[in-house]
Order: C-alpha cells, then sequence, then structure tokens
C-alpha cells in the first residue's frame, strides 16, 4: 500500500446547492479549479463540511465520482467514509471504487459513545477492512466523544496502514502528546484553522481547512511560511487579517458561514440543507463588513 504524504494545505470541500436544493455540479466544478490554482495541496471529499449526512447514497457516490474526475490527478483526493456503524463502514470501504482516490477520512464514531477500547476496536476493524490508507478524524464537538492521545498512538503503532489523524479536539496538549508519540511516518493534521499554526510549531504536518474554500490562497501562504519555520510571523498575519472572520465562519455552524463567504464572492448560492440553515443577518453583516476591510 502506498502511503501518501499529506504535508501542506488540505481543503474539506462544501457541496455547492441550486436554490432548489439540487447540487450545484458547476459551482462544484469551478470551486475544485479554483483550489488547484490557489495551492491547494489535496482535496477532502465527502467531509462533515460537504453536509454529507444529508446526501443521499446515490448523491455521494456521484460527489466523490465528480470530484476525482475534475481533479484528474493533479492532486491527492481523500474520501471521508465514517460512521458508527462499524461493520456498515467496513463494507463501505471494502466495495469503494477507490479509482482517484489517495485515502479515506474516517471520523470515530458518533452518538453510541464508544469506551476508548470501543474506538481502538472499531478503527482496527476498519484498517483490516480498507483497500486504502486510513486517516483517522477526531472532533468530539461533533461526536460527543474524545479519542485520548493513548488511542490515537496506539492505533498508528498497531495498523501500517493508518498513517495520520486529523486532530479537531481544541486540546493543544493531546495533539502534542500525539506528535511526541508517533511512530515514525505518522502525521499529525490539524483539524482547526484558527490553530494551524500552533500545530505546526509543535511539529504538525498542516491542516484541512474549511476556510480554504474561500481563501485557499491565505490558506496556503500560511501552511507554507509555518512550515518553514515562520509561524510566528504567519500567525501575527493571519490573527491581523483573518481572525474575526474564523471566528464568524462557525457563529452559526459549518458549512453555513464559509458557504456564505463563498456566496459574497460570487461562487455560490446561500444554500444548506436542512436541518441547517443559512446564517442569521446579524452574521451576515459582520462578515460582510470584514470583507469589506479586507478588501475580498
Amino acid at each position: 500500500m502506498t502511503k501518501v504524504n499529506f504535508r501542506g494545505l488540505g481543503v474539506a470541500l462544501i457541496t455547492p446547492f441550486n436554490e432548489d436544493g439540487s447540487i450545484d455540479w458547476g459551482a462544484l466544478s469551478n470551486i475544485i479549479e479554483y483550489q488547484i490554482s490557489n495551492g491547494t495541496d489535496y482535496i477532502v471529499a465527502l467531509g462533515t463540511t460537504a453536509e454529507t449526512p444529508t446526501l443521499s447514497k446515490q448523491e455521494k457516490t456521484e460527489v466523490a465520482r465528480f470530484i476525482v474526475e475534475r481533479v484528474n490527478g493533479r492532486i491527492p483526493v481523500v474520501k471521508g467514509v465514517g460512521g458508527n456503524n462499524t461493520l456498515e463502514v467496513a463494507e463501505e470501504m471494502r466495495s469503494c471504487d477507490t479509482t482517484g482516490i489517495s485515502a479515506f477520512l474516517s471520523v470515530t464514531p458518533y452518538y453510541n459513545k464508544p469506551t476508548q477500547e470501543g474506538l481502538y476496536r472499531h478503527f482496527y476493524a476498519l484498517s483490516q477492512a480498507s483497500p486504502l490508507p486510513i486517516i483517522l478524524y477526531n472532533v468530539p464537538g461533533r461526536t460527543g466523544m474524545n479519542m485520548s492521545a493513548e488511542t490515537t498512538l496506539r492505533l498508528a503503532r498497531d495498523c501500517k496502514n493508518i498513517i495520520a489523524i486529523k486532530e479537531a479536539s481544541g486540546d493543544l496538549n493531546q495533539i502534542k502528546s500525539i506528535i511526541d508519540g508517533a511512530p515514525e511516518g505518522f502525521q499529525v493534521i490539524s483539524g482547526d484553522d484558527a490553530v494551524t499554526t500552533d500545530v505546526i510549531s509543535m511539529g504538525g504536518v498542516g491542516v484541512i481547512s474549511v476556510f480554504g474554500n474561500a481563501f485557499p490562497n491565505k490558506m496556503a501562504w500560511l501552511v507554507k511560511h509555518a512550515l518553514n519555520g515562520d509561524a510566528l510571523n504567519a500567525r501575527k498575519q493571519m490573527e491581523e487579517d483573518f481572525n474575526n472572520l474564523f471566528h464568524l465562519m462557525f457563529v452559526d455552524g459549518n458549512p453555513s458561514g464559509v458557504k456564505y463567504l463563498l456566496y459574497q464572492r460570487g461562487m455560490v448560492h446561500n444554500v444548506v440543507r436542512l436541518p441547517l440553515v443559512p446564517v442569521s443577518q446579524n452574521t451576515e453583516r459582520l462578515i460582510s463588513e470584514e470583507l469589506t476591510r479586507l478588501k475580498e
């Protein structure tokens, strides 16, 4: 199994919708080209930001195939395949058309709240089933369960095809413990735009970004400078320019915030699928004011 280096900027793509709620394939094609031409190192298809829970099985298949075809091998594509039914996720990985896919991104099980041993056994079973490398995804704010550093490191040691983790716990001490204890070749990726430079400073390899949907060139600049040892200046620049937008993107939920950013830039309709709703009028105003301030 070929390992892929996920150093740099990954972007978790949105799924743009038309006014009637159907998938806007033209906008999706334009966003893919926008990413590739503005410094994105790899694309994540069908992550949380893609509103994957609201896509039908057929739509998910079509979106993944469309992204792979449009990317056409120019940069790696990671596909989100996760859930809280281990047998079902394992079977999805086994039966997946992996053409053009470099790795799976798999979130920790949600709602049924397994123990650390349950998390270990879940991902161990997936590693046995998967034809591709796996990137773990720890995001306790969404799943209700944090995967500890100890469990992550146990999986990294025991499962050779578990090659990285997208860490969005918000716990920098936990993230540092994973980085410090990781076996050779295991990569730690920030799952939170706002702490990208902190994670890279500790030895992380980059970020899987939401903000990068709208500003891939800005995030690529940030990641490049941080990886080149200039994290302090990169952090200062981004805090001055984009700290408010980082916050505003998530005030009314993701991807409602970043979709409004893209809408303001003329790239998508301001449409999300229920149970999500567009950002509030107050958030619209604040985002618009920030974009005006930044002359974007």
